[in-house]
């Protein structure tokens, strides 16, 4: 039995969600998974697992700096291991945005991060207006105005394709 390692980093839940999906599918194959948070995931020794997936959201253009410090610090490690990593942002709701070829997050990423993962993807996230703050609400409606998205307050757009999580998904677990 494989043990498996998910790592996510996520701001309004949604690539928690992803993760969920994928540790399903991970579990239905029999492995072993622990799924951590990122700020967890500084406890958790790595190698005591024999396979690695880490996902993280953008917020207004970024990854938190916190997961390439970590990916960074811990590349030999990973780079040993079967690995993989997706990033979600809303960016990738658009056909010509959501590969990890043509997502311009992942591909910043890339050139930062010291770790090459073996596995890459790339989600479309949801906008939740209604849990948002007003600076929040403001901001991401502001880029959605300009990037011709949904600018409704009032509503929640969801753009994950659930499908391409799980092929994703059953892809890593068969690593």
């Amino acid at each position: 039995m494989s043990r498996t390692l998910i790592i996510y980093s996520t701001v309004d839940g949604q690539t928690k969600a992803i993760c969920d999906q994928i540790q399903e599918i991970c579990q239905a194959e029999t492995q072993m998974v622990t799924m951590v948070s990122l700020e967890e995931a500084q406890a958790v020794n790595l190698s005591y697992f024999d396979k690695v997936l880490i996902g993280a959201s953008i917020r207004y253009g970024k990854h938190r700096p916190e997961l390439l410090q970590y990916v960074n610090r811990h590349r030999a490690v990973l780079n040993g291991k079967k690995n993989a990593f997706f990033t979600v942002n809303v960016v990738a709701r658009k056909p010509e945005k959501n590969t990890p070829e043509t997502n311009p997050y992942m591909k910043k990423f890339l050139q930062l991060s010291l770790w090459q993962p073996q596995q890459l993807g790339v989600f479309a996230g949801k906008i939740d207006y209604p849990k948002y703050r007003f600076f929040d609400k403001f901001m991401i409606r502001f880029i959605m105005w300009i990037t011709k998205g949904p600018t409704d307050t009032s509503g929640t757009f969801e753009f994950t394709n659930w499908d391409k999580v799980k092929a994703f998904g059953k892809a890593f677990s068969e690593r």
